[in-house]
C-alpha cells in the first residue's frame, strides 16, 4: 500500500517523536509531509514557486513543471480547480506558507482522509494510518450504513469504518490553515438544480472524450520506465500468511500491458496504447514493430465456464480478443484459470485493505489474471459508471421535456423482460416511475427511503431479482434506495440508518441540495464503484505492478460528463462512443460483436464460486463478527448462502458485500503492529495502543 500523510496545527510536543513507519520525509517543519510505501522515483514530483509556495504531485501526471508552477500560482489565488486539470491520475498537495490544500479527485479513487489529532488536523490518502495515529475505534453505524445504502451519500456521509476519521467528498478539497482550522471546499462548478446546462453537440462531446482518453493513455506511456524498486518488505500490519505471500509473489513483465478481456473499455485502452506513437515498452524478441516493442495484451479464459450458458459468451469474447490481437503491436497472452480463480477463493490469506469492499471476494481471481500482466497495466474499470446512463437520468429527460428520447431505452427494457403481454406494459411502467421521480422533491425521496428501511424485507429485496433489468431499473428510479445487502441486516441496524436519512431530509438545506435526480444518482454510483476499485487495487495488488484505470481520471470524468443525456440513455451508447473514439484515433477495423456485455459471464462465475466454496462460507458465518456487532443474524445469512448456492434468486451482490465485510473485519482484528513508530524505534509494534487486540 502506498500513501501520503501529514498534519497541520498539531502541538509540537505530540508530533516531535512520532513518524510513519518506513516513510520518506518530503517537507519538514510544523506541517510535515511524508510518502510511505514503494513509490517509484517518477511517481513523486516536487515543484517550488516563489516564496514559501510548494507543490507535491504523487502518481502519474501529464503536466510539465512549468504548467504545474502556473497552476500552483493560480491555486494560491483561490483557483483550486487548477490543481485537478492535468492529464493522468494523481494526488496534489499544495502548501502556501502555513496553509495546505489537498484536493480529492472527482471519482474517488484518489481519496483524502482527515482526523483531529494533537490540537490540529492529520490527513492522509488512506484511512487506516489515521486510525492508528488517533487510536480510533471501529465505527459500527458506518458499516451498517455502508451495507444498507452503499450508494446513498446521505446515509454513509463523510465517515469511514474508523470513528473520528473522515473522508473528503469527491470533487472537494481539504484546506488546512494555521491554528488547526480546516474547511472542505467544493472546487468543481455547481450543476444546475432544475434545468440542464446547454447541451454540447454529440460530435464535440465524443471528440472531448477521445482527446481525454488519448492524453490519459499517453501520460502512462510517457512516464519514465524504471527497473522495479527493491522490495521494501511487507506492509506493516500484515498477518504472517500475507507476509509470506508478499515475499514470494510473482513478478510482472516489464513495460506496459492492457486487458483484452472484460469488455470494450479495456480493449479500447489496449488499442489506443498500441496505436500511439512511441514505444509501449514491452519487448518480446523481434517482431513487426520497431525493435520488437509490443504491448502485452492479456485475455482471461475461465475454464470453469464449460458446459454453462456463459461458455458461449466466453468463447465469443476470446475470439474477439484474438481478432484484435492480430495488431502487430500487440503480444497476446491467454491466461487460463480453473477453480483456483473462482470468486470466493483465497479468502483466508489476502492482505488487509484500507476499507471493506465487495471486490474482496474476487481478489484472488483478479490477482491470477494480473500476475500475467505488465509492470504498468491498463484496465477498463470505471467506463460504465462514467459513460453509461443511470436509470434515474430518465427523470432528467422528463424535466427537460424530452419524452421522445425515452422510446429506445424503454423498448430495450421491454425486450429484455421476455416479451409477451407483460412487455407491452413496460413503457408505461417505466414512464410512470420516471415521472414520479421527476416530481418527487429531494427531502420527500429521502423520507420515503427511510420508511422503506423499516418495512418488511420483501418490500425492497425481491423486485430487482425477479424482474431482471426491468426490476433493477425501476428500483433505481428513486432518490435513494436500500442496497442489495439490506435485506439481511437486523431491524435495529436498519432503523439506525433510517434515522440518518430522516435527519438529512429534515435539514433546512435539503430542499435545495438535491439537484437533478439522475445526475445525483449517477455521481453517487460513480463514487461507490471508485471506492471499491481502490479496495480492488489493494486486494489484488501484484508486487511491483501498477494498475492504471484511465476512465477514473479527472479529465476523462469531466469529458464524459459533457456527453448529452439523450445519447447516454440509448442502448449500446457506450460501445458506440468507444467505437467513435477509436475511429477518431485511426482504429477502424473492429471484430464482429464489439461492445457485447459480459454481465452474464460474471454472474455465472460468481454463482459457480459460491457453489464450490459454500462450505467455507457457511463456516465463516458460524460465529461472525457482524453478528457480534448486531448487524446480522448468523442463522439467516447461512440459510441465504445455502439457498443461493442451490440456485435461489437472491441478490448475489448483497451476499458478496456481507462476506467481504466479515472477511475484512477478521483481518483487521487479527492485525498486529501499526503504521507509526516512535523516534529511535524500528519495531512496527512501537505504537499499538488501541489499534488491535
Amino acid at each position: 500500500m502506498r500513501w501520503l500523510v501529514g498534519w497541520s496545527g498539531a502541538s509540537a510536543s505530540a508530533a516531535r517523536d512520532i513518524q510513519p513507519l518506513g516513510a520518506q520525509l518530503l517537507w519538514e517543519g510544523p506541517d510535515p509531509l511524508w510518502a510511505v510505501g514503494d513509490w517509484r522515483p517518477d511517481e513523486i514530483r516536487l515543484v517550488y514557486a516563489e516564496g514559501d509556495t510548494h507543490l507535491a504531485v504523487f502518481g502519474y501526471c501529464g503536466a510539465d513543471d512549468a504548467t504545474l508552477r502556473r497552476s500552483l500560482v493560480s491555486a494560491r489565488a483561490g483557483a483550486l480547480r487548477q490543481l485537478t486539470t492535468w492529464p493522468g491520475s494523481y494526488t496534489a498537495v499544495a502548501r502556501f506558507g502555513r496553509r495546505t490544500v489537498i484536493p480529492a479527485d472527482l471519482a474517488g479513487t484518489r481519496p483524502v482522509f482527515h482526523a483531529d489529532w494533537a490540537g490540529g488536523t492529520a490527513y492522509a490518502t488512506a484511512a487506516l494510518p489515521l486510525a492508528d495515529l488517533t487510536e480510533a475505534q471501529l465505527d459500527v453505524p458506518h458499516l451498517a450504513a455502508l451495507l444498507a445504502c452503499p450508494e446513498a451519500p446521505e446515509a454513509v456521509g463523510q465517515g469511514t469504518p474508523y470513528r473520528g476519521v473522515h473522508r473528503v467528498p469527491p470533487g472537494h478539497a481539504l484546506m488546512l490553515r494555521e491554528g488547526g482550522s480546516r474547511d472542505l471546499v467544493d472546487y468543481e462548478p455547481a450543476t444546475p438544480t432544475v434545468v440542464a446546462a446547454p447541451p454540447v453537440e454529440r460530435e464535440a462531446a465524443i471528440a472531448g472524450v477521445r482527446d481525454a482518453l488519448v492524453e490519459a493513455v499517453r501520460t502512462r506511456l510517457a512516464a519514465p520506465r524504471h527497473a522495479p524498486a527493491r522490495d521494501a518488505g511487507p506492509v506493516p500490519g500484515m498477518g504472517p500468511e500475507a507476509r509470506r505471500a508478499a515475499r514470494r509473489g510473482p513478478e510482472p513483465a516489464p513495460g506496459v500491458g492492457a486487458d483484452l478481456s472484460g469488455g470494450s473499455a479495456s480493449a479500447t485502452l489496449a488499442l489506443l496504447a498500441a496505436g500511439l506513437p512511441g514505444m509501449p515498452g514491452t519487448v518480446f524478441g523481434t517482431g513487426a514493430t520497431q525493435a520488437g516493442e509490443r504491448l502485452l495484451a492479456v485475455t482471461f479464459n475461465d475454464l470453469t465456464a464449460t458446459g454453462t450458458p456463459s461458455a458461449v459468451a466466453r468463447a465469443a469474447e476470446l475470439e474477439r480478443a484474438r481478432a484484435i490481437a492480430e495488431n502487430p503491436r500487440l503480444h497476446h497472452v491467454v491466461v487460463a484459470a480453473g477453480e483456483e480463480a473462482l470468486p470466493y477463493a483465497g479468502l483466508d490469506n489476502g492482505p488487509l485493505t484500507d476499507e471493506p469492499g465487495p471486490s474482496l471476494v474476487s481478489a484472488a481471481r483478479h490477482r491470477h489474471r494480473l500476475a500475467a500482466g505488465s509492470a504498468d497495466h491498463l484496465i477498463g474499470q470505471g467506463a460504465r459508471q462514467v459513460m453509461d446512463a443511470h436509470p434515474a437520468r430518465l427523470a432528467d429527460l422528463l424535466l427537460d421535456r424530452r419524452r421522445r428520447h425515452l422510446l429506445r431505452p424503454v423498448t430495450a427494457l421491454a425486450r429484455a423482460s421476455g416479451g409477451g403481454s407483460r412487455s407491452m406494459l413496460v413503457p408505461f411502467t417505466v414512464y410512470r416511475a420516471a415521472r414520479r421521480l421527476a416530481r418527487t422533491p429531494y427531502p420527500e425521496g429521502l423520507s420515503h427511503a427511510a420508511v422503506l428501511l423499516r418495512q418488511p424485507i420483501d418490500a425492497f429485496g425481491e423486485e430487482p431479482h425477479e424482474d431482471g433489468a426491468l426490476g433493477a431499473s425501476l428500483a433505481a428510479l428513486a432518490w435513494c434506495r436500500p442496497g442489495p445487502a439490506a435485506r439481511w441486516l437486523t431491524g435495529e441496524a436498519l432503523a439506525e440508518v433510517s434515522i440518518r436519512l430522516e435527519a438529512v431530509a429534515a435539514r433546512p438545506r435539503a430542499a435545495s441540495a438535491g439537484g437533478r435526480p439522475g445526475a445525483l444518482r449517477a455521481r453517487a454510483a460513480l463514487a461507490r464503484h471508485a471506492a471499491d476499485h481502490r479496495v480492488f487495487e489493494q486486494a489484488a495488488e501484484v508486487r511491483h505492478q501498477r494498475l492504471h484505470a484511465p476512465f477514473y481520471d479527472n479529465q476523462v470524468v469531466r469529458a464524459c460528463q459533457v456527453l448529452p443525456e439523450t445519447l447516454r440513455v440509448q442502448p449500446g451508447a457506450r460501445a458506440d462512443v468507444l467505437r467513435a473514439v477509436l475511429e477518431g484515433a485511426g482504429v477502424r477495423s473492429l471484430p464482429p460483436g464489439w461492445g457485447a456485455t459480459t454481465y452474464a459471464t460474471h454472474g455465472e462465475a460468481v454463482r459457480t464460486g459460491l457453489r464450490r466454496h459454500i462450505g467455507e462460507l457457511v463456516d465463516l458465518f458460524d460465529a461472525p463478527l457482524l453478528a457480534d456487532a448486531g448487524l446480522i443474524e448468523a442463522r439467516v445469512v447461512r440459510k441465504a448462502l445455502r439457498a443461493a448456492s442451490e440456485g435461489a434468486l437472491l441478490p448475489l451482490d448483497g451476499l458478496a458485500e456481507l462476506v467481504s465485510t466479515e472477511v475484512w473485519l477478521r483481518r483487521l482484528l487479527t492485525r498486529r503492529g501499526s503504521c507509526w513508530t516512535a523516534e529511535g524505534h524500528h519495531d512496527p509494534r512501537a505504537v499499538t495502543s488501541g489499534v488491535s487486540p
